[in-house]
């Protein structure tokens, strides 16, 4: 990554100037692993775990120094909590989604059915309590949790065939994630946990007949347009992309304070950066699938929105009646937040966007 030298000159401010002189380096310079759940470049959380890597050891003047390492080259991708819980990793990239199995509403700082749009998750987590809420759901585990990039809004997910009707969905296998695969298995979906890297290749074995991952970039950049090409919109099972970095809580503990800075200030950067990149790039990858690939864009039919809602619904209540503390905290938090987001998001961008030729 190249650094400009207003870049340079911010990074000098927020460190002091004892950490950055060359022998002070030398003598306390700190070196972290960054475990992923991404294989090497993805494009959208790939890129952003390279990218937050860069800037932590460039912000800290290398005192700070952070390597990456991809899914599966230290650890799989779904062993990238426990990897930092346990301290066998300093730092990860990951999604939250991937930890329903830890605790029931992890899902909810990823995106939840429904739910909160990107800059509406941004809100409530950066002014709406929702960070207090995520650092003490995952205080037990031992894992301090940030914002590290955002792939924006999902796709609906990649079929085989045509969905005309809420009946063309029962009986078919689809690689889905966190609580989007509930509402799913409400359709007669069977959702099947499957590692990004190897989304494309279980399309293409007969594994799964469907799939879903992020955004049209992130998509494109695993190929699933290989082995799929009709693609359902909206994601309504996930209408936000936030990836999470994690550092193991006694490593963060044991920060200056001067370092703790620059590992959350380099992690809101990259989560504002990320969301952009998304944005330019998604709209960039949609137009070369359908123009270029043969990618078939449909909607999905009103009657499985209304059948995925009523679900969600239900499930939240599920959610609620089974959570008490943390987890009820994160609940409570959250809908507080989509509660005063709705009016003005409604008013504001969805007449906004209707007008746009």
């Amino acid at each position: 990554m190249t650094l400009s030298r207003r870049h340079l000159i911010g990074a000098a401010a927020l460190v002091p100037a004892s950490l950055l002189a060359a022998p002070a380096i030398a003598q306390g310079q700190r070196h972290w692993t960054m475990v992923t759940s991404w294989p090497k470049g993805l494009p959208g959380p790939g890129v952003s775990a390279d990218r937050l890597a860069a800037r932590i050891t460039a912000l800290s003047g290398g005192a700070l120094r952070v390597t990456v390492s991809p899914a599966g080259a230290r650890v799989p991708p779904f062993g990238v909590f426990d990897a930092v819980a346990l301290g066998t990793a300093q730092m990860g990239h990951t999604a939250s989604v991937f930890w329903a199995g830890k605790t029931k509403v992890a899902p909810f700082f990823t995106a939840v059915p429904f739910g909160l749009t990107p800059v509406e998750h941004l809100s409530w987590i950066e002014m709406g309590g929702g960070q207090a809420a995520w650092d003490a759901l995952y205080a037990p585990f031992g894992v301090k949790p940030f914002l590290g990039g955002n792939t924006g809004a999902s796709m609906g997910g990649w079929f085989k065939d045509p969905v005309q009707t809420l009946a063309d969905l029962s009986g078919r296998k689809m690689r889905i994630a966190g609580l989007g695969a509930e509402v799913m298995r409400s359709f007669g979906i069977a959702p099947v946990s499957v590692a990004p890297g190897e989304i494309a290749s279980g399309l293409l074995s007969g594994l799964i007949d469907a799939a879903e991952f992020a955004s049209p970039a992130a998509d494109a950049g695993l190929g699933l347009d290989r082995a799929a090409k009709h693609y359902l919109y909206p994601g309504f099972h996930e209408p936000n992309g936030a990836s999470e970095a994690l550092v193991n809580r006694a490593e963060w503990e044991a920060l200056p304070s001067a370092l703790q800075a620059v590992v959350a200030a380099a992690c809101r950067e990259e989560h504002a950066l990320g969301l952009a990149e998304a944005e330019r790039a998604s709209a960039e990858a949609l137009s070369r699938l359908v123009a270029e690939r043969g990618v078939i864009l449909q909607p999905w039919p009103k009657e499985a929105l209304a059948h995925g809602e009523a679900a969600w619904q239900d499930l939240l209540g599920e959610l609620r009646a089974r959570s008490d503390g943390a987890e009820a905290s994160v609940i409570e938090s959250w809908q507080a937040a989509l509660v005063r987001a709705s009016l003005w998001s409604k008013i504001s961008a969805a007449p906004f966007l209707a007008t746009r030729v």
